[in-house]
């Protein structure tokens, strides 16, 4: 185990907390629902997860930082500048619908670095995780845990190829191109949200693509999916997270999906 051993003990502690606030109020009959400012849905479960993390790291890692999807930033007060950022509820859309695809998100990052993740889906009895040089790792719990690894396609048409939606990406100016890209692998579904990246990481599938995307929804996925073996990078090809787009494979794919997303249209 590497440096970051009492790093994950501590993130399936938050998981074990914030699966128990979410599951007692997934598809309970009195959740509220508001709209934010940006006209996304936010539940009484997704604050009250975050307020659950909140709380347990400012017992165990007071002087971290905490960047949250619904109570913002908390500077760290510390000297190394590591931040813990969380998503309470990823796919709330689901949640609120009834839908068993959603997950608690849990990253580290060390400067921009997304150096640990746990993402957690309670309603599929699924969890993973990795942290950087550890390896990821898939099961119930962190005492059942398998290490995944991404596959061996080496082909597009043999790929099997996972997005959110489309909608975003008629904004970039690359919607041809993606619908392309979709003609020419074997396989394609949007399965959306963390779901794909998890998928991707076990081998199940090849290529998870999105083209807009905050901190807190593509942090924890970054050492999931690399240390099962794949690349992460965002359309421009740096290190995800970078510019808030993804492009996750499993890496002997990558370099022909970049070719094909990522420059976008002229118009």
């Amino acid at each position: 185990m590497t440096g970051y051993a009492d790093d994950l003990a501590l993130a399936h502690l938050l998981a074990d907390a914030a699966d128990a606030v979410s599951t007692a109020r997934f598809r309970a009959l009195d959740l509220r629902v508001e709209a934010k400012p940006d006209l996304t849905p936010v539940s009484d479960a997704d604050t009250a997860v975050e307020r659950e993390i909140r709380a347990l790291l400012a017992t165990h890692r007071p002087a971290d930082g905490l960047v949250g999807e619904e109570y913002g930033e908390q500077p760290a007060t510390g000297p190394t500048g590591r931040r813990w950022v969380v998503d309470p509820i990823d796919g709330t859309k689901n949640f609120v619908r009834g839908v068993p695809i959603w997950a608690t998100l849990i990253a580290l990052l060390e400067g921009d670095r997304p150096v640990l993740g746990l993402v957690s889906a309670p309603a599929l009895g699924r969890r993973w995780w990795a942290a950087v040089g550890a390896g990821a790792y898939a099961g119930p719990d962190a005492a059942h845990g398998e290490p995944v690894r991404v596959s061996g396609v080496g082909r597009l048409a043999d790929a099997s190829f996972c997005y959110a939606s489309l909608d975003g990406w008629e904004a970039t100016g690359r919607l041809d191109a993606m619908l392309q890209l979709m003609r020419d692998t074997w396989r394609s579904r949007a399965y959306g949200d963390f779901y794909g990246y998890m998928l991707l990481a076990e081998g199940a599938l090849d290529v998870m693509v999105e083209p807009e995307l905050s901190l807190w929804d593509i942090a924890a996925l970054v050492p999931i999916v690399t240390e099962a073996g794949g690349t992460f990078t965002d359309l421009a090809g740096a290190p995800a997270p970078g510019d808030g787009s993804s492009v996750a494979t499993n890496g002997p794919l990558h370099i022909d999906v970049l070719d094909r997303l990522g420059r976008p249209a002229e118009r």
